[in-house]
């Protein structure tokens, strides 16, 4: 079936639409999360995400509303434990404490398999109207906070300490990477799934990184990469009938090892002098 084909249908419209939300806020956000070495908060937060969803699901409220607070507070509480420990340390408690509860839920709340299928890997054929409304809005709130914080994410980045001399907040650039995280993966879980989200939010970020000289420019092509994945994957998945978050894994990992290959192409012929070398 072609790609016009497919979009005669309203479900695929819908979840085209969503699609599109998720990957521009994840190629975003995924640059200061490659850029800050934030890769296990944003491997964690999508785990701990599904332990609200399944609350939600328990109590039979909204489940973006559930992920949305449950990975909210978790970020907030990896941001407080990590004031006072390691930010490896303070993530892997808050993740083992959010896969407990998650299990829990899903006891109490006796899911079916499709259920819990569906929270881990997504569902994107599910999103109806009203939830592309939710999902663009939540991404949406996950890329404007970090774009209020761009300078002082960037700038902290590089030198923690000489920001802190000029009055930037290391702690104030933390916190509203890991919100912004947060919001950003409770976004993509209906369409990626719990498990997979980690690979759209990294791999083009990666990939863009290889490529880019400068942070905006890395930002822009992170956000290229990451829809054309997420395009490309919604198609094969409507095709195929697989799970979206299978083909963006495996599209990410493609995408990082491709940009691996013209970096080392264009080093060999800059230091052949057959181009003028990057500016840095």
């Amino acid at each position: 079936m072609s790609p016009w084909m497919i979009l005669a249908l309203p479900f695929a419209r819908h979840a085209l639409v969503a699609t599109t939300f998720v990957a521009l806020a994840a190629g975003w956000i995924g640059f200061y999360v490659v850029l800050r070495g934030t890769a296990f908060a944003a491997h964690a937060l999508p785990k701990i995400g599904f332990a609200g969803a399944s609350g939600a699901l328990l109590l039979g409220v909204n489940s973006l509303l559930g992920v949305s607070v449950y990975s909210a507070i978790a970020a907030l509480g990896i941001g407080a434990l990590a004031e006072r420990d390691r930010r490896d340390i303070a993530t892997a408690l808050v993740l083992a404490l959010g896969l407990g509860t998650g299990a829990l839920f899903l006891s109490l709340g006796n899911l079916y398999a499709e259920d819990a299928m569906s929270l881990l890997f997504g569902q994107v054929v599910g999103v109806s109207a009203s939830g592309v409304r939710e999902t663009g809005l939540v991404a949406m709130a996950a890329v404007l906070i970090v774009a209020a914080f761009h300078r002082v994410l960037l700038f902290t980045s590089v030198s923690r300490e000489a920001a802190a001399t000029r009055g930037a907040s290391n702690r104030a650039a933390d916190w509203a990477l890991l919100v912004s995280l947060g919001l950003a993966t409770s976004a993509m879980m209906p369409v990626v799934g719990a498990l997979l989200s980690f690979s759209l939010l990294v791999g083009p970020a990666l990939a863009a990184r290889q490529l880019a000289r400068r942070p905006w420019q890395a930002i822009v092509l992170s956000m290229a990469i990451s829809l054309v994945i997420a395009w490309l994957s919604l198609f094969l998945s409507f095709s195929l009938g697989w799970p979206v978050g299978f083909f963006v894994a495996c599209l990410a990992a493609l995408a990082y090892v491709l940009s691996r290959v013209v970096e080392r192409i264009f080093a060999r012929r800059t230091a052949a002098g057959d181009v003028p070398a990057r500016a840095d």
